[in-house]
């Protein structure tokens, strides 16, 4: 089966009425928990980015608290699955001002982590990649919005210039 583009696909959903659009909705989201997530979000979470990005903290927070660690091997398979999560969360925002705030929050955590990640060179690879992202997202704000980022990013990794 070919898949039709995305601007085949618009011109074919204009031509619907309501309620088909509701029950082809409701028929994608039955395919995959990706596509009930992202319908929930933008159904009752667009609308207020900062309840969104406190459940997400929290969620994260809580993923942070269960981490095993015991072995550097288990610390960085969940540290990566609470990345993969993010991520997850920040696609479905596609705000810039989300993902930099998520992803301080994420640094924020992984500072606070026991044993310190400095001491594994895979941590601390994924640490500075992470920071790399936040400076590029950065870049696209207001600068008003930059400068407190930036400020938040020092406070919580000092060695980070």
């Amino acid at each position: 089966m070919k898949t039709a583009s995305v601007k085949e696909l618009k011109t074919e959903l204009s031509h619907l009425n309501s309620s088909e659009l509701v029950n082809l909705c409701l028929t994608l989201s039955r395919f995959k928990k990706e596509n009930k997530e992202l319908l929930t979000y933008l159904l009752f979470e667009a609308e207020d980015e900062e309840h969104f990005i406190a459940d997400v903290k929290e969620e994260v927070h809580q993923l942070f608290l269960e981490i095993n660690t015991h072995s550097y091997y288990y610390i960085k398979k969940s540290i990566r699955k609470i990345l993969r999560l993010l991520k997850k969360y920040i696609r479905y925002s596609k705000k810039k001002s989300t993902a930099v705030e998520l992803l301080l929050y994420f640094l924020e955590e992984m500072t606070q982590l026991s044993p310190p990640y400095q001491q594994n060179v895979t941590l601390t690879n994924l640490v500075e990649r992470q920071v790399a992202l936040i400076r590029k997202d950065m870049a696209t704000l207001h600068p008003d919005l930059q400068y407190d980022y930036t400020l938040e990013l020092r406070r919580i990794l000092p060695s980070m210039k």
